[in-house]
This record gives structure tokens, C-alpha cells and sequence, in this order.
């Protein structure tokens, strides 16, 4: 087998590895083409080219981890990952432990680790590398490893979100959430909800976004059911589709572009968060994106010509801003940037 065979049959395990450590599709692939060119520059043959390879791509990682967590401090309202709709690594002796380490919830709280202890958690704990090649990656001694592994797994079981098992059960209750959503029915909407359910998103300050978020069922419900009907109506798109292992859509603008990906993390039969993602550096590896600020424009001029109220408010005053409003501390949070049409213009 020559190297590029190798490489290309391990290319699924690398990247699902550097995606857990990264949270970024794209940064995760870059570190898989880095990996690659390291091995092809190698003079030397490793014994084992699995764990070579995963050595290699954990060690950039960890490096590009280290670098983007300084961006991330500086991030514009709350950061999620990147949304994956397929993990190319399957593996059914370890299946539970990808599926559970893949969703949004998950990622989150792999985020409060160290970038150490998040390797050697996804190292050990996802993929059941062994302690003398978890070390080996990481370059620390196997003690330390142990030592990083108890902490990360005591992290990670402490506020480790527990979902419902059976995924037909999950499906069932996501599709009776979207029919209710497409029909704006608030009374539907608000029985699958959790009490406390949540409603956040990641706009990254370049898309439409709450800088809050909503909260509690009657807010969030109230929301969702004068989100969509307008949405339709200029010919948007609600696409179901498994992200990052749990049920969620892909919806997308008149145009069959990419405008957010939802993702509905459910508990006790009822879903208690719900998480978007509309920043368009996240959803290029998707395809096309929208323009999330002239979609918004046009379901507002349908809210006008209908009669509803133009923005989305809870009664906290949370809401979702539009392009032509001033940013206020006051009313919406954290300021967000206004795009700059120069250049948006020069790109």
C-alpha cells in the first residue's frame, strides 16, 4: 500500500479527531492537509501509521487550538462550533462515545477543557488510543496523561448533557416541532418545549443575531411561531437534516442557499435548547451562503405589508436587531458590528 492509500484510509479518523479538538470544520481540515504533508515529507517509515498520523494531527491541532482560543475571547456574542452534518469516521465499538461527543452540547463543554486535557480526552476517552500513544501525541509522560484524563473526564461527566436514547423517539418529537414551526402554531410549539428552554445563536456580529438569546417557553414559542411564517412566504426553506448528531434543519434562502443550521438538543421528551448558527465563516463548507441581512429585510417587509410587528422582542427587551438599527448595549447586549458594504464591495 503506498503512502497516499494510507493516508486517504485514515483520513476519516484524522479529521473526526481534529474536529473534536477544534470545533471548526475548516481548521480541522486544514490540519488534516498539514498532517499530510508532514508524512510525505517524512524519510522514515513509522511502525504504525495510525498512530503516527493521529499523533501528528492532535500536535497541530493542539497548536491552532492554543491560537484560536485568543480569537474566541474576542468572539462577537456567543460561539458554537461549526455545525458537521456527517462524521466521516464510523466505528461500532465506539459508536455511543462519537455520537455523544459530536453535538453541539458536547463540543461546548469540551471548550472548558485545556487544550491538553481536551486531547487526551478525545484521544482516550473517544477514540480508545492507549495510554502509551496518547502520550506519544501529546508529549507528555503516561502519568501526566492519566492524571489529564481523570480531570477532563470528571469535566465532562459534571455537566455532560444527557439526551434521550432512543433516536426514533427524537426524530418523532424534531418533526412534530418543524410541522409546528412551518405552521406558526404557538400552542404546538410551546407543548414540545421544555420550561426553561433556551434560544441562542451565533451570528459571530456578520448575520442577524440575539445577543442574549430567548428564554422559557412562552418567550421562545411566541418567537419561533412569528419567525417562520414570513420566512416561507419569500420562499424560504426548511431542510431537516441530522447536525452534529441530533435533529435539526438547514434552512435555507429563496435562492436554495445556506442561511443557518439549527440544532435541538432534547431531554425528557421535551427539547431544551435550541441552538442556530448563522455566521457565514461557519456554513462556506456547506455551500452557498445567503445574504442573512437581505433575508431579514424581506421578512420584515412582509411583517409590514401583513401588519405584524417588525421585531422580535421579549419582554426583557431582548430582540433581534435590524441592519438599519444602531447597535445599544441597553437593549440588545454586547454591540455587533454593522457590515460594512466597502467591503463587503472589495471581497
Amino acid at each position: 500500500m503506498t503512502r497516499t492509500e494510507e493516508f486517504e484510509q485514515l483520513r476519516p479518523l484524522l479529521f473526526s479527531i481534529a474536529y473534536r479538538i477544534l470545533g471548526s470544520v475548516s481548521e480541522a481540515e486544514d490540519a488534516v492537509q498539514e498532517t499530510w504533508l508532514r508524512y510525505e515529507l517524512s524519510a522514515t517509515r513509522p511502525t504504525s501509521v495510525k498512530a503516527f498520523l493521529s499523533a501528528v494531527v492532535t500536535r497541530i491541532s493542539i497548536d491552532v487550538l492554543r491560537s484560536a482560543r485568543l480569537r474566541r475571547e474576542e468572539y462577537v456574542g456567543p460561539w458554537f462550533p461549526e455545525p458537521l452534518l456527517t462524521d466521516p469516521y464510523e466505528d461500532p465499538e465506539h459508536s455511543a462515545e462519537l455520537a455523544d461527543t459530536l453535538s453541539m452540547a458536547s463540543l461546548l463543554l469540551l471548550e472548558r477543557l485545556s487544550p491538553l486535557e481536551r486531547a487526551v480526552f478525545v484521544l482516550r476517552e473517544v477514540f480508545a488510543f492507549g495510554f502509551p500513544d496518547v502520550a506519544s501525541a501529546v508529549g507528555r509522560s503516561e502519568a501526566a496523561c492519566r492524571q489529564l484524563a481523570v480531570r477532563a473526564r470528571r469535566h465532562m461527566d459534571a455537566g455532560r448533557p444527557r439526551f434521550e436514547a432512543d433516536r426514533k423517539e427524537r426524530e418523532r418529537l424534531a418533526e412534530r416541532f418543524f410541522d409546528a414551526l412551518r405552521e406558526g402554531n404557538i400552542d404546538g410549539l410551546r407543548q414540545l418545549l421544555a420550561g426553561d428552554v433556551s434560544l441562542v445563536g451565533d451570528g459571530g456580529g456578520k448575520a442577524p443575531q440575539w445577543a442574549r438569546g430567548f428564554f422559557g417557553a412562552d418567550h421562545v414559542s411566541q418567537v419561533l411561531a412569528t419567525l417562520l411564517p414570513p420566512f416561507i412566504r419569500i420562499g424560504g426553506a426548511v431542510e431537516r437534516h441530522q447536525v452534529n448528531g441530533q435533529p435539526g434543519a438547514i434552512f435555507r434562502d429563496p435562492d436554495g442557499k445556506v442561511l443557518n443550521t439549527w440544532t435541538l438538543d432534547i431531554h425528557d421528551g421535551r427539547i431544551q435548547t435550541i441552538r442556530t448558527v448563522s455566521n457565514p465563516d461557519k456554513l462556506g463548507h456547506m455551500g452557498p451562503v445567503a445574504d442573512a441581512w437581505a433575508v431579514l429585510r424581506a421578512t420584515q417587509q412582509v411583517r409590514r405589508d401583513a401588519g405584524w410587528p417588525e421585531e422580535l422582542t421579549a419582554p426583557d427587551g431582548n430582540g433581534l436587531r435590524r441592519p438599519d438599527q444602531k447597535p445599544s448595549s441597553d437593549r440588545f447586549g454586547a454591540p455587533e458590528p454593522e457590515p460594512d458594504p466597502e467591503q463587503e464591495n472589495r471581497t
